[in-house]
């Protein structure tokens, strides 16, 4: 039985050496025509605009929070300075980016006042923190991305979320 076996890994490492052969000679760009063509995609490349506009999502690598908003209000409920000192040390790597998310405990009395939205006030809660960590000059705006989180029904919260994002090294996007 064993001698069944042996051969299978005789012939495994035979056509693995037939595959390396193969490949010293293989041109890879009939190769990826002859992909495209199988799928029936056209061999347009994407233009620089659209390559450069597409980026994988940022790896979270640190996290922190302020909670405690007033319902229906946008204003920081204590003094920013360990966010600012926090945000300062975390985003020192200029290959990490933070992201503001915003959130509403989705009651009928958190909402913004002017529009009646929650979503509304969730941007204006991680804008908040965004303009105090600007103005204190914790981290460069480009590198800060606000957003509104769903407030899923596991954790909904007048809070807002700061998650700090490793995005690799981005040359020719930063100076």
């Amino acid at each position: 039985m064993w001698l069944v076996t042996l051969a299978d890994l005789a012939l495994l490492l035979v056509g693995f050496f037939v595959l390396v052969q193969a490949n010293q000679t293989l041109d890879r760009k009939a190769l990826a025509d002859g992909l495209r063509a199988g799928f029936g995609v056209t061999a347009t490349a994407p233009s620089a605009d659209v390559a450069r506009d597409i980026r994988p999502d940022p790896m979270p690598v640190g996290a922190a929070s302020v909670e405690g908003f007033a319902p229906g209000s946008s204003m920081l409920p204590r003094s920013p300075e360990a966010l600012i000192g926090w945000a300062r040390d975390a985003t020192g790597d200029p290959r990490v980016i933070l992201e503001i998310a915003g959130s509403v405990d989705r009651s009928t009395i958190d909402v913004d006042r002017a529009s009646g939205s929650g979503a509304v006030l969730a941007i204006d809660r991680a804008r908040a923190v965004a303009v105090a960590l600007a103005a204190a000059g914790a981290v460069p705006g480009d590198r800060i991305a606000i957003r509104a989180a769903a407030g899923d029904a596991g954790r909904p919260g007048r809070r807002v979320m700061l998650t700090i994002g490793y995005v690799g090294d981005r040359a020719g996007d930063r100076p």
